[in-house]
């Protein structure tokens, strides 16, 4: 099959304000060739880069950058370690099973806030988005609650729960909650009515509705609560792990940074970098899998 296909096109097809392929004075036909592409011909886009790839080149830069700062010695290593002084600090952890253990005991501490905490904000949602009554009862008091600081929080949990797991557990807790209670409540406001009115129509009960209408309306706004939920939780398992805690990720980077050991406080930053981008992957994965059928994915 050839690249040049040649077709015959009669000089009467052509409609008013079409372009003239040929002179009026020609006779009935003009031969016009078109360009096609021949069988096995590449279209001539560039090859497409794994996303994967593109999403870790950024992650490249930023280390390469590091690593330019530190060798120059524009960045102090008292201040902030080169990578390479960073590798040794963790591998030695890594080896003596100290990164370990305290790595065991922060996953442990964030999977029971998130275990809990977000059963909690979503069947709060649920009863505020769908009764006129739990909205009255429970969404003033989360809206407000929602602004006061988690570290102020801390102070009266010390005097009514100790020093002990219970209290860190319970501030991943509370800052999980919110974030999955704002956007799933959202997401369930957000309910077109006339949803209901079908509903009402086709006679469907009130569990049948929660399950065919609700549910799938507010699983996108859930599974970004969810998101933010993750990476809140992190975030004040740092401070959780400052109250009296005897191992975790948090304990060893407050240890280190008595000693001004710049470089396992580094290497702590960048395990928390890590579980963060971890658990957001996943999320990611089931936010692919559970939204299939809305447009565009």
């Amino acid at each position: 099959m050839t690249a040049i296909e040649q077709v015959r096109i009669g000089a009467g097809d052509l409609a008013a304000g079409d372009v003239e392929l040929a002179p009026p004075s020609v006779a009935d036909t003009s031969l016009v060739q078109i360009r096609t592409r021949a069988a096995g011909e590449s279209i001539g886009r560039r090859p497409r880069v794994p996303r994967a790839v593109e999403r870790l080149l950024g992650v490249v830069v930023l280390l390469g950058a590091w690593a330019i700062a530190t060798s120059a010695g524009w960045i102090s290593p008292n201040v902030i370690a080169g990578p390479d002084t960073v590798l040794t600090a963790g591998w030695d952890l890594l080896r003596d099973g100290t990164l370990g253990s305290a790595l065991w005991v922060s996953v442990q501490r964030v999977w029971w806030g998130l275990l809990i905490g977000i059963p909690v904000g979503t069947t709060l949602a649920v009863f505020a988005g769908l009764s006129r009554v739990g909205e009255d009862l429970i969404d003033a008091n989360v809206q407000m609650l929602r602004f006061v600081p988690i570290i102020g929080i801390e102070s009266v949990l010390i005097l009514s729960l100790g020093i002990g797991e219970s209290l860190k557990i319970t501030m991943i807790v509370l800052a999980v909650s919110f974030p999955v209670y704002i956007n799933t409540y959202n997401a369930i406001r957000s309910i077109d009515p006339r949803w209901g009115e079908l509903s009402d129509v086709v006679g469907l009960t009130r569990r049948q509705r929660l399950r065919r209408i609700v549910l799938p309306a507010a699983l996108p706004g859930f599974l970004v609560g969810v998101r933010l939920a993750i990476a809140v939780a992190w975030l004040v398992l740092v401070f959780a792990e400052q109250v009296n805690a005897s191992t975790g990720i948090g304990h060893l980077m407050i240890e280190a940074q008595g000693r001004f050991a710049s470089d396992v406080v580094v290497v702590c930053l960048v395990v928390y970098a890590v579980l963060g981008l971890a658990t957001d992957a996943l999320v990611r994965f089931l936010d692919a899998r559970l939204l299939r059928w809305q447009p565009g994915r």
